[in-house]
């Protein structure tokens, strides 16, 4: 009978070991590659906004599908600061581009995507040399790898987030609307 209970358990940590563990291992590997795909898009992403100076629905429409390659679904979110032409000073200095005296005023991404998409007769967002653009990225949905280490380990929670990027810049073109 210890002969036959020892066998069992010698079977079950066996295939533990030979399925579980690698399936484990690959999975972590699939989330590092897709983290590396979303760090690169963004990247990319927000240095071409930043070096053009414009943000077109085409662009955007490139960086989702570079996002949506790696299998997952991801929650975007765009800020641009915009450097406010006229902040109405309340000092006599002659300079606005002295630190303290910028103003900024922030469209999100709802305003950006509604800038860009058309729907009130652009088709362009273009931004000035001076104002800032930053791009955030996470992943919604529930890898394999999370699955796994929630079944394994509970360390995971539901609203924890295994893949994210994000980069922000000042642009230093201006880009011309049409």
């Amino acid at each position: 009978m210890g002969d036959t209970l020892i066998t069992i358990i010698a079977i079950a940590l066996a295939a533990v070991l030979m399925f579980v563990f690698p399936l484990m291992t690959m999975s972590d590997r699939t989330d590092d590659v897709s983290q590396l795909t979303v760090e690169t898009a963004t990247t990319e992403f927000v240095d071409d906004v930043r070096t053009t100076g414009k943000i077109t629905m085409d662009k955007y429409g490139k960086f989702v599908e570079n996002l949506s390659s790696t299998g997952n679904s991801y929650d975007i979110e765009m800020e641009a600061k915009i450097l406010d032409e006229n902040p109405g000073k309340k000092t006599t200095q002659a300079s606005s581009t002295k630190i303290g005296e910028n103003v900024y005023y922030s469209m999100y991404t709802s305003q950006i995507l509604d800038t860009v998409s058309g729907s009130n007769g652009k088709k362009i967002l273009a931004l000035k040399e001076g104002d800032m653009f930053s791009a955030s990225v996470k992943n919604t949905n529930t890898t394999m790898s999370q699955q796994l280490k929630n079944f394994f380990y509970s360390v995971t929670g539901n609203d924890t987030y295994t893949i994210a990027a994000s980069h922000a810049g000042f642009v230093t073109a201006n880009g011309t609307g049409n």
